[in-house]
C-alpha cells in the first residue's frame, strides 16, 4: 500500500512515526542525523515520498533518511557535486550523481563535517544544481 506524499508537518509526524517505529539504533540514528540537518539548516523541509521515505529538501531535494537492517542510509541527492573533505560519503561512490553516508550501529558521524555537506548541498540547490564556477 503507497502512503501519500506530504511535507512540512505532516511529513515531520510521519518520521516521528518511524524514528518511534524503529525502536533501535537505527531510530536513535536516524533522529541524531534529522537533528543535525536541522541544525544546519533552519529552513529545511522535511518530506516524505515514495512509500514512506524521509526527504530534507531546500530549493531542492538534498538526502533521504532511508532505514535497513544493517544501515542508516542517507543519500545525497547531488552528492557527486560536492566537496566531502570529511570523508564522510562511503557508498554509491560510482554513481554520477548520489552519493551515500552508510552508518551501521555504533558508528558516529563528524556532526560538524556533516552539517557542512548539508549546507553545501543547499548552496548547491540554491545555485540552480551548478557547481561555482573556479576562480582562475
Amino acid at each position: 500500500m503507497s502512503q501519500p506524499k506530504a511535507a512540512g508537518k505532516a511529513a515531520s509526524k510521519l518520521i516521528s512515526e518511524r524514528i518511534a517505529e524503529l525502536a533501535d539504533w537505527r531510530g536513535d540514528t536516524l533522529a541524531s542525523m534529522r537533528d543535525l540537518i536541522r541544525k544546519a539548516d533552519a529552513d529545511v523541509v522535511e518530506e516524505w515520498k515514495w512509500m514512506g521515505t524521509p526527504v530534507w529538501s531546500h530549493d531542492g531535494d538534498i538526502c533521504t533518511g532511508e532505514s535497513y537492517k544493517a544501515i542508516v542510509k542517507l543519500t545525497f541527492f547531488k552528492g557527486a557535486s560536492l566537496k566531502d573533505p570529511g570523508k564522510l560519503f562511503n557508498s554509491s561512490l560510482d554513481g554520477k550523481t548520489r552519493r551515500a553516508i552508510d552508518i551501521h550501529e555504533g558508528e558516529k558521524i563528524d556532526a560538524n563535517a556533516f552539517k557542512a555537506l548539508i549546507r553545501a548541498a543547499v548552496a548547491l540547490n540554491a545555485a540552480g544544481g551548478k557547481k561555482p564556477a573556479k576562480r582562475k
